[in-house]
């Protein structure tokens, strides 16, 4: 991608961010993000096809750097199940692509499965700590389901604990700690 591609791109993403915090993602329109991006119709489908894969690009440009394991300052046992989650919840607490504000909006249902959706990858990694007693996907599905919740119930509460401690009481609830 050059460099005008990828100024467009950051453009379309920037104005749909945008919108995620101020309404719901199935009210907003194609057009309302190329008017924001100051782009024209066909310049947004050459990037995005739908305002789906628009959703899923952001969810993916937000945790690139969790997910492919770039050194990050934050957390020092980034290698374990714990660091892993707490340097999820420096991100947002950092607000580092809008991600609170995303997660509170009234888009976040949408959203969150995309997000649980990437917490999946993360818990896939480590299944092998919780054991076979019951099926692999339901164990998924219950790990990243809780801590989806978890980070809900976080921000809800005004991310006034570290994200650490937040990592350490899902970690004890799981019996891993």
């Amino acid at each position: 991608m050059d460099r005008r591609q990828i100024k467009t791109r950051k453009a379309i993403l920037r104005a749909f961010r945008a919108l995620l915090e101020k309404k719901r993602y199935d009210h907003i329109t194609v057009q309302e993000i190329i008017d924001g991006a100051d782009v024209g119709r066909s310049t947004f489908y050459t990037h995005f096809e739908t305002k789906d894969l628009l959703l899923d690009a952001l969810c993916g440009d937000m945790f690139h750097h969790i997910f492919e394991d770039d050194p990050c300052p934050w957390v020092g046992r980034d290698d374990e199940l714990e660091g892993k989650l707490a340097h999820i919840l420096w991100h947002i607490r950092d607000s580092r692509s809008d991600l609170s504000g995303i997660l509170l909006s009234d888009s976040s249902e949408l959203f969150m499965t995309y997000f649980k959706a990437h917490l999946r990858g993360v818990f896939e990694e480590y299944i092998a700590l919780f054991g076979e007693a019951v099926p692999r996907d339901f164990l998924l599905n219950h790990l990243t389901g809780s801590f989806a919740e978890a980070v809900l119930w976080w921000l809800r509460e005004g991310m006034t604990l570290s994200p650490e401690a937040v990592a350490g009481y899902f970690m004890k609830i799981t019996g891993k700690r």
